[in-house]
């Protein structure tokens, strides 16, 4: 079975967006925060960055990961 692979941080400048929209993996949970990706290189995938993140709210770990289209930044907690 093929897992779907999102696009790399390159593409997803290349489309305009600078910054990660993070969700929380737990769907009970719903907490999000805006990051700059500017931190990591333009060939890692963003279902790569999905398995570093915890909640900084619940702390699960895993969440979904997208581009972002506008929001300030705030912080979050990568762990790897």
């Amino acid at each position: 079975m093929l897992l779907e692979q999102t696009i790399t941080l390159g593409q997803m400048r290349q489309s305009g967006a600078r910054r990660l929209h993070v969700f929380c993996g737990d769907y009970k949970c719903s907490h999000s925060v805006v990051i700059d990706a500017d931190c990591w290189p333009e060939s890692l995938r963003l279902s790569d960055l999905e398995a570093l993140f915890v909640c900084s709210v619940c702390g699960h770990r895993g969440a979904d990961v997208r581009p972002d289209q506008g929001a300030e930044p705030r912080l979050a907690r990568v762990d790897g």
